[in-house]
């Protein structure tokens, strides 16, 4: 039997950032890894992790950081695609994108609709899309240097993009996880990227979640 793939399209927290150092997660640590382990044989479970990426936004410091820009490619690539996991919106509350949590989640709302479209991708070009709503960024970020760049208000702003990302999933047909319900742990460095500790637990999650989506 042909493998399922899953590509896991986010941010620094899916390439597996570790705010300790400022180094990455083994391939023992990082949540898609460890999906992938706890799935099975049965899938292929495909890193799309970029530190910095934003929903739709480009970024005037660093180039190729838009997710709308690369979704295309993305997908067309790893072809064919059982399962998008989206998990972005973290970088989108940079204060120099001066964005609300509804107009991240409209960015939110081009990315998928994008990604629906690539309908040569997907297996029997059905798209299957799971938006996940990362973690919120603790206000006590605004201690540690990551607010020198991040900006102000963005812990604010993440607080908020459950519910509009929830709605987003609603209108657009796609599978809904909010990672807040999931992930307990907190990075006490730069209040913002998942532990070691948060990895598992996301990735535990979502091995249920997905494994109720292939029965």
């Amino acid at each position: 039997m042909e493998k399922k793939h899953i590509v896991c399209f986010g941010d620094s927290n899916t390439h597996g950032y570790r705010a300790t150092d400022n180094g990455r997660y083994s391939e023992e640590e990082r949540w898609t890894c460890l999906l992938q382990k706890q799935l099975g044989d049965g899938f292929l479970v495909i890193e799309e992790g970029l530190s910095g990426r934003t929903t739709s936004f480009p970024d005037p410091i660093h180039e190729g950081l838009s997710g709308l820009d690369y979704i295309y490619p993305c997908l067309m690539s790893h072809e064919p695609v059982d399962l998008l996991v989206i998990m972005l919106g973290t970088n989108d509350t940079k204060e120099r994108f001066g964005s609300s949590p509804a107009c991240i989640s409209l960015g939110l709302k081009r990315l998928i609709a994008k990604a629906a479209s690539t309908t040569d991708a997907w297996r029997g070009h059905q798209p299957n899309i799971l938006v996940v709503t990362p973690k919120n960024i603790d206000k006590r970020y605004e201690q540690t240097e990551v607010a020198h760049t991040m900006g102000a208000g963005c812990a604010e702003k993440s607080e908020g993009l459950a519910k509009e990302f929830q709605e987003i999933a609603s209108l657009m047909g796609c599978h809904y996880l909010d990672a807040n319900t999931v992930v307990t742990e907190q990075n006490h460095i730069d209040f913002m990227h998942l532990t070691k500790e948060g990895h598992q637990e996301l990735a535990d999650a979502l091995t249920s979640f997905i494994s109720s989506l292939f029965p």
